[in-house]
């Protein structure tokens, strides 16, 4: 017999067990099914996913819900169970559709000390309690030491209505998490907090210890997650949220529409994507729009925040968010921020609720050598969400004290009479230096720097120091030729509207050589960049 009778005292109730010799067995869920069943077959489903979690799972163990149906409970591996990266245990439907796992109070899925697991073809709802409590999938490690638990992919799951819709954390004296998560096709929404979250312990500069290693998020689309109105400690209602992590990348993902409903007392607020405590992390052909801020600060499309390091921002899409389409930004002083770059993306009309931030905005506490390039920026007053922000129209780009080492070149900076740039203070080349960008306006023509305002390039120019090379002028303030001055951009496609449509020759930058950055192979759409390129995310087609 497969069942064992749990107790003499408790008839008619059973608790799975493994056949003693063989295996790995692949176990099946069934609303029509029973759970004195064996549970090995279709036809013989167990019925209950708390029936079915009682199983220790062993390596290579898959259990299967039956697609199209719903399954009340949740689903615990801990310790003593799961797999290995060529024998995971795997959860998944079978037959037609997804099945949908909802708990009562709790987590969907919790992944606990343990990996070597695949989660697959699974949807998850959680009710009134599991949107303060719960999480969709969590995977946790509390173990003391730096071993980090292999091998986890999520593919193609849904996970709404929790608290956090898939949450990695290293929790307690853990230093380390997990290593080789990957996190493909799923859709995180509706959720109180966060998509998607990753978090390890506190960042300590002087040992900087990362939890997690080799993450990767593809195909990701987090939104709705609306922040919770009574958080005033701390952010709420981002789309993806990583912390802790080393070698990660986000690509190919959505957030939109996060953060509506985050308190308007926080201190901190919400992001679309965005990464904080982390190393070597690259952020790539996303896209992030209409992310809300409750409060003052932050709903943002991207942010690179506190102790970031050699890491990369490229060929991505943000618009119409609440606050910066790209952020940059350090509030600790301790000089991990460095060695970061923002490049090939476009910020269409973003900071529509908050002026003071920008479609790229850069500032901090010892934060060094960023370079911001090839960039396309577009703001607009049209369809500022308030009379405050409309009052003071956010420039293209702004910057904040506390950097050195930024260098900023070959970026279009377009508005509709907004500054083209607002700087806090007039920044010397040794710490900001600014070369071969284009500044457009089709309004008046106005640049803040420091206590100054500039109505020119040519007299900013010369009494800042800036857009020089070797004693020449550097610098445009040409038309662009771009649609989005005045066409929407309201969607991924909406981004042919950055593209420069001259008659004549795009505007040309500076040579990568003269300025000694790396471009990168590639364009905003992939096309192969050129010894000459022009200025702005697009580049005209290389020559083979």
């Amino acid at each position: 017999m497969l069942l064992l009778l749990t107790g003499c005292d408790v008839p008619g109730v059973y608790r799975p067990a493994r056949p003693a010799t063989g295996g790995p067995f692949t176990f099946y869920v069934s609303a029509d099914g029973d759970d004195r069943n064996d549970g090995l077959s279709p036809e013989k489903a167990w019925r209950t996913l708390d029936h079915a979690s009682d199983v220790r799972f062993q390596p290579g163990d898959r259990l299967r819900l039956k697609g199209g149906e719903r399954f009340a409970g949740s689903i615990t591996l801990d310790e003593d169970e799961a797999g290995s990266e060529k024998k995971p245990v795997v959860i998944e439907s079978y037959g037609v559709g997804r099945a949908t796992i909802a708990p009562r109070g709790t987590s969907g899925i919790t992944v606990r000390n343990t990996a070597g697991v695949d989660i697959r073809d699974i949807a998850l709802v959680g009710d009134r309690r599991s949107r303060r409590e719960g999480v969709g999938i969590a995977l946790r490690n509390s173990l003391p030491g730096a071993r980090r638990l292999d091998h986890v992919r999520i593919t193609n799951v849904e996970a709404s209505g929790f608290q956090n819709g898939i949450s990695v954390g290293a929790e307690d004296e853990a230093e380390a998490g997990y290593h080789d998560v990957r996190i493909t096709d799923v859709s995180v929404h509706d959720n109180l907090e966060t998509g998607l979250v990753v978090y390890g312990p506190d960042f300590r500069a002087e040992h900087p210890v990362y939890a997690h290693t080799g993450l990767r998020v593809e195909g990701v689309r987090a939104y709705a997650n609306a922040g919770d109105p009574e958080s005033d400690e701390r952010n709420t209602g981002s789309g993806i949220s990583l912390g802790s992590v080393s070698d990660a990348k986000v690509v190919r993902s959505v957030a939109h529409d996060n953060g509506a409903r985050s308190s308007a007392d926080a201190e901190e607020g919400p992001e679309g994507i965005w990464v904080y405590d982390s190393t070597r992390v690259l952020l790539e052909r996303n896209r992030s729009y209409r992310n809300r801020t409750g409060s003052q600060v932050d709903g943002g499309g991207f942010g690179l925040d506190n102790n970031v390091s050699s890491s990369v921002v490229q060929y991505n899409l943000a618009y119409g968010n609440d606050g910066p389409g790209f952020l940059v930004y350090s509030g600790q002083p301790t000089g991990a921020h460095q060695n970061n770059v923002v490049r090939f993306n476009m910020s269409w009309d973003d900071a529509r609720k908050l002026p003071e931030y920008g479609g790229i905005v850069a500032y901090g506490t010892r934060m060094k050598n960023l370079d911001i390039h090839h960039n396309t920026v577009v703001m607009r007053t049209q369809g500022l969400a308030s009379a405050k922000a409309a009052g003071s129209r956010p420039p293209a780009l702004r910057l904040r004290d506390g950097m050195v080492g930024v260098r900023i070149a070959n970026n279009i900076f377009a508005t509709d009479g907004g500054p083209l740039v607002e700087a806090q203070s007039s920044y010397g080349p040794s710490t900001v230096r600014l070369q071969g960008n284009d500044y457009y306006s089709t309004g008046r023509w106005a640049l803040d720097w420091g206590a100054t305002s500039y109505t020119s390039l040519t007299g900013w120019r010369t009494e800042s120091g800036q857009e020089t090379l070797k004693g020449g002028p550097t610098g445009l303030d040409d038309d662009p030729c771009l649609s989005g001055l005045t066409a929407p951009v309201t969607d991924g496609a909406g981004a042919e509207n950055l593209v420069p449509r001259c008659d004549g020759e795009v505007p040309a930058g500076l040579t990568p050589r003269s300025l000694g950055i790396d471009m990168g192979p590639v364009d905003y759409f992939g096309n192969r960049v050129s010894a000459t390129p022009v200025v702005g995310a697009v580049q005209r087609p290389a020559d083979d």
